[in-house]
């Protein structure tokens, strides 16, 4: 594994980055697709993934094969193909349909800080994913995840709750993903050791 590094994200081989910037310490898996989104502090997302569109918080985990903000087609107009869209693809004479484009771009997915998508998840535009949420693997996200929720399913229901929803609130409170890189390393023992009230008990003013 590479060194992370607060200064440049470590990007893996064979990534297409367009559009997008990183916080400190992030890593982006090889073959991964990264398009108009913003990657907070600490947050990495494994192999193979599809991200667009989308505002990710600090310290979120992105297993391999996720898709987020994934593209929607116009099923609204007469063909749902990209040919009226993509149109200079196909013609000479023809330019794409640049409003297209940006109503896709402003459609954005937000993942909270602290939060886990497994493996192969779909998470639709416009979804927000609450701080300290977990998405099952395989699940597809088309409504918004309340904090400290875990769900899964197609589509993605509630399975039950991380945290009680009193611990959660003390969690966001504490919002411990904003301490600097000196606080949480000297926080790191009680990081691996402390169950999560214990460690709200220890670290609350």
């Amino acid at each position: 594994m590479a060194r992370l590094r607060p200064d440049q994200p470590v990007i893996h081989p064979d990534c297409r980055i367009t559009g997008s910037c990183f916080g400190a310490f992030v890593e982006i898996g090889a073959g991964t697709r990264v398009t108009n989104s913003v990657f907070g502090d600490y947050s990495y997302c494994d192999r193979t993934c599809d991200i667009a569109n989308a505002r990710i918080g600090k310290f979120a985990n992105i297993a391999s094969f996720t898709r987020i903000g994934a593209t929607d087609h116009p099923i609204e107009k007469a063909s749902l193909h990209h040919f009226h869209y993509r149109s200079a693809d196909y013609w000479d004479d023809a330019e794409d349909d640049a409003d297209w484009f940006a109503l896709r771009a402003g459609r954005l997915a937000h993942i909270g800080h602290d939060t886990w998508i497994g493996h192969a998840a779909i998470i639709k535009p416009e979804v927000t994913i609450g701080h300290g949420a977990v998405v099952a693997s395989g699940a597809i996200v088309t409504k918004d995840v309340p904090p400290y929720t875990i769900v899964g399913g197609v589509t993605a229901q509630p399975i039950r709750r991380r945290f009680p929803e009193h611990v959660a609130e003390r969690m966001m409170a504490l919002a411990w993903w904003d301490w600097d890189t000196a606080r949480l390393r000297a926080a790191l023992p009680d990081f691996r050791a402390l169950p999560a009230e214990a460690f709200l008990e220890k670290y609350e003013d």
